[in-house]
Order: C-alpha cells, then structure tokens, then sequence
C-alpha cells in the first residue's frame, strides 16, 4: 500500500469535486462556515462514503491502515471516480498486485497487424512508458523516421517536449493538454509498475524539463483522453490540424495511436495525399524495431 500516494490521490480528487455538482452537498446547515475553497470538505466525503471523519481524515493524512474493497467502492462512488480512476485507487491501496517492470516483450503478431489493416492511416503502437514500438510507413513520413532514433528517444513524449513548437503544437486554448495527458497516462503506469527503474528516470527528467508535465504530475490526475487535437507542420504537405486517437489494444498493455483529421478538410485532403505518396514509395517498413537498426527501412527524413 502506497500510503502516501493514496493520500494525495484522494485529496486531489476531493478537491476536484465541484459541490453543486453533487446534491448531498450543495446545501450548507446553520452554522456551518462557508467555503473558502473549491471542492468537498473532509467530513462530506466521509459521509458520502459511510464512512467515520476520523478515519477518512487518517487516509488523507496517510496515517490509516489499507481500505476495505468495500471501502474503496464507497470513495469512489463519493468521489465520482471513473473506472480509470477507481483502478488506479485499488492499486494504491494494494488491493491489486502491482507488474515488476514493463518489460520490453516482442510486439504480438495481431498487434502489427492493426498497422497493416489500418493503412493509410498513419498509426503506431506505444508501451506503459509512451515508447513507440512500432509502427507504419504513413507515421514515419507524418511524424518522423522513426528508425533513424536511437530506441531510447522512441518516446512520444521526448518528442512532443523536443519537437514542440517546431513541428507540433497544440490548438489555441489547449497549451499545455499534452504534457498534462502524458503526465497522467506516465502516473498511472509508474503505480502499475513501481518497480520500473526506466521509468521512475522517465518521470524524473520529463519532470525537471517540462513545467507543465510537473505541473500535471502534481495534479495526480489519471483519467485517459481518448482523442487530442495537433496542429503538425510538415515539411511537404504544410500545417495540418490532426487528430490524435488512442484505443488499447486488448489483452495488452500497449496502445493504437492513430492520427486522422476531420473528413472533408483540406488536413483530410493532404493526409489523402501523404498515403498515397507512402503506399507508392516503395519497401514496406511496418515492424518493430529489432537487432541492427541500420536495417531499418528509411521512408523519410528526420524534420
């Protein structure tokens, strides 16, 4: 049980909760002072939950001994959890068995083989620490040639840091978005796998370079976003606006990302073009990356 990340992650959560949004406590009785600050008191969460104040105080104070499952059912219902979020919970309190490490396994077959039926879509297939391990001609000449990257720098988050503002960049009104959607993917793989060294050093570096990915690890938020908006500038096909879809990938801990734009949009139109260039350009290079990498296909240029 990890006493004090389950504090934190309740507190966080509590803290979160608007009250008018939740009718047990949007009236205040006599006496009671008014709030200061956004979110649920203590006291508001312990009786949601049916649970003593003492003792949930204890859990935020990480001072109480591991939570019941019954418990654990009752503060995420109190503290409207998602199932990401409820998951992530029993993790902290040691109610699921956490992985050793993420270890680098080969890619299944039926994995590599969504790149290949997807196609001209440009897609890849990232791990629980965000590394590409994976992926199809149409992502090489969109993204990057991602063989020409040592494996260590296969990561969409080193990218999204490194290439942010050159190549990439988020809409207006959304800065910030991807380093807060990686810091929580990252925060809940590390409670996943607390005994990953890579990926504590992961963590640890994103954290000292980036100011809004420290800023959304300390938010402790967990909750996945399916779907993020990009504007991509490529050096042939001029600024597209992407957007950037992941889906799990069943019976694994590995993830689709698939890159589309709206249907009928001149982003559509120029993604239409990139395939058909790819398709046309010859060897095919949709497999993992594995002994010499100088054998890797190069379908483009590092931008």
């Amino acid at each position: 049980m990890s006493r004090g990340e389950l504090a934190d992650f309740l507190r966080r959560r509590r803290e979160g909760l608007r009250p008018d949004r939740v009718p047990a406590t949007a009236t205040h009785p006599p006496g009671r002072r008014a709030r200061r600050t956004p979110g649920l008191r203590r006291e508001e969460v312990a009786e949601l939950a049916g649970v003593s104040v003492s003792y949930y105080e204890r859990l935020e104070q990480a001072r109480a001994p591991r939570p019941s499952p019954e418990v654990l059912t009752a503060l995420g219902t109190a503290l409207r959890l998602t199932v990401a979020e409820r998951e992530h919970l029993a993790r902290l309190a040691g109610q699921i068995p956490p992985g050793a490490h993420a270890d680098r396994r080969p890619v299944p077959e039926e994995a590599r083989g969504l790149l290949d039926r997807i196609a001209p879509i440009p897609a890849c297939l990232v791990d629980e620490r965000q590394d590409i391990v994976a992926w199809n001609d149409e992502a090489a000449a969109l993204i990057i040639d991602f063989g020409l990257l040592p494996a260590e720098e296969r990561n969409t988050v080193r990218l999204a840091i490194r290439l942010g503002g050159t190549y990439c960049r988020p809409p207006a009104g959304a800065e910030g978005e991807f380093a807060r959607q990686y810091a929580a993917q990252l925060r809940a793989a590390t409670v996943r796998y607390p005994a990953d060294r890579v990926l504590g050093e992961l963590v640890n570096e994103l954290a000292a370079h980036s100011p809004e990915f420290a800023a959304g690890w300390r938010a402790h938020d967990v909750r996945p976003v399916p779907t993020l908006r990009k504007l991509l500038r490529h050096p042939e096909l001029g600024e597209l606006e992407v957007v950037c879809q992941t889906l799990l990938v069943p019976g694994t801990d590995l993830q689709l990302v698939m890159y589309t734009a709206e249907p009928g949009s001149p982003s559509a139109a120029a993604l239409a073009r990139l395939g058909k260039g790819v398709l046309d350009a010859g060897p095919d290079c949709r497999r993992e990356p594995d002994g010499d990498e100088r054998d890797v296909v190069q379908v483009s240029r590092m931008r």
